[in-house]
Order: structure tokens, then C-alpha cells, then sequence
């Protein structure tokens, strides 16, 4: 079992030796608990490395989000979206609201949810992704990192909006959004209502090519009241 690296089915099959548990046991529960435990030890690495290679900025999790009435949160909206169905179905979820209420928070939540539940997910600062695209652009490897941002279930764009576009960011995230539309799913959250995005975008046509695929049919959470962080 260690040679194979059966891990899981190796611990369990030493406790169950150590404690005699095998001896009030058939033969086919004694094999079920060890590839039970086998399965269990493999999902949870699983878990792990999603997390790990999703990188996200908080340690967020659905249960210990703020549902108060002056966020502007509906609970069965969002727990319908925490059960991930979204990214199987490939919808995109937009999250907006003032600086603190929660966004990014709120967008690592479902990320965390997503990770549990067997997606590759990825979360970025927008701004921070741009930079590194066009270095990337500058020395060859560009098209691989766009490659790999493709192939991700959940791909999470924070801080959008921060700064108005220039044309090269412009382009790259109109590439980002036209490989993931109806391929993947994508949470955007950002400090500016929808309505404005136009404006941070900049160029009309490249515009309307990625507000069309993003916004008309994405799932909305516009969260509300005083900041967070305050208190």
C-alpha cells in the first residue's frame, strides 16, 4: 500500500489492525472502509491543491458570511449560487458595491466553494493580472498564461474598474472573456455599478464585445451599507 501510495487505505487499515475493529467485520465491509478511506484521502488533496493554486486573497467561507438586511444580500440567491451549479451551467456572476462591503470576500467564498466541490478555480487582482500579461507579452510566454487562464472551471477578476483601460489591457481582457463565454464560468466583482463599466472600458466596440458576453445573463449580487472594515 505505501509502495502504491495508498495512503488513505494504508492508515485506515493500520488503525482498524491496532483497535481489532477487523475482527467483527466481513470481508466485503473491511475492503469497503479501506477504499472508503482511500477515496476520501484523494478528494481531500484534491481540495488542498485547488486551493493552493487558486490563490486567493482570503480565507473565505459561505458560513460565516454577513446576511444582515442592510447589505442588500439575498440568502437564497446566494446559496443557490454556492452550490456551484452556476459553473456547470458556465454563467458568470457579477459582484458590486461600495469599497469594504464585502466583494472580494464575497467572491472568495464562492471561489472556496468551488475548490471543494472539485473545480479548478484562479483569483486575481484585475490590475495585478495586467501587469503580469504584459510582461508575459514582452518575453514570449504570453499565449501559454492565457492558454492556462482558459482552462480554469471558475476564473475570479477582482477590483475591477480600479483604473480606466488602456488599449493593451483592453485587448487582453477582451481575449479573456471571448475563450471563457460559454466555455467557463467568471466572477467579476468591482467598486463601480455595471452601468459604468462602459465608461472604464473605454473603446466602444471592444466595449459592447465584452459587456454583451459578460453582462446580460450573468447572475448580480449589488451588495450595500457602511464598510466592513470599520468595524
Amino acid at each position: 500500500m505505501s509502495n502504491m501510495k495508498l495512503h488513505g487505505m494504508l492508515r485506515s487499515y493500520q488503525t482498524m489492525l491496532d483497535s481489532n475493529q477487523h475482527q467483527d467485520m466481513t470481508q466485503d465491509e473491511f475492503i469497503n472502509i479501506l477504499i472508503q478511506s482511500e477515496w476520501e484521502e484523494r478528494e481531500n488533496k484534491k481540495i488542498c491543491r485547488h486551493l493552493r493554486l487558486a490563490r486567493f486573497r482570503y480565507g473565505a467561507s459561505i458560513e460565516e458570511i454577513n446576511f444582515a438586511k442592510n447589505r442588500g444580500l439575498d440568502k437564497t440567491q446566494l446559496m443557490r449560487l454556492a452550490d456551484t451549479g452556476f459553473i456547470t451551467r458556465k454563467e458568470n456572476i457579477l459582484i458590486t458595491g461600495a469599497t469594504g462591503v464585502g466583494k472580494s470576500y464575497l467572491a472568495s467564498a464562492l471561489g472556496h466553494q468551488a475548490c471543494h466541490a472539485g473545480y479548478k478555480t484562479l483569483y486575481f487582482n484585475t490590475q495585478k493580472l495586467f501587469s503580469r500579461l504584459k510582461m508575459l507579452k514582452a518575453d514570449g510566454s504570453f499565449s501559454r498564461e492565457i492558454g492556462r487562464i482558459e482552462k480554469y472551471d471558475l476564473l475570479i477578476l477582482d477590483d475591477f474598474g480600479m483604473a480606466p483601460l488602456d488599449n493593451v489591457a483592453r485587448m487582453f481582457l477582451l481575449e479573456i472573456i471571448e475563450d471563457r463565454h460559454g466555455r467557463k464560468s467568471t466572477i467579476i466583482a468591482s467598486q463601480l455599478p455595471v452601468a459604468k463599466w462602459y465608461e472604464v472600458i473605454g473603446e466602444s466596440t471592444v466595449a459592447d464585445a465584452i459587456l454583451d458576453r459578460m453582462v446580460h445573463t450573468a447572475h448580480r449580487i449589488e451588495l450595500k451599507g457602511d464598510s466592513l472594515r470599520k468595524k
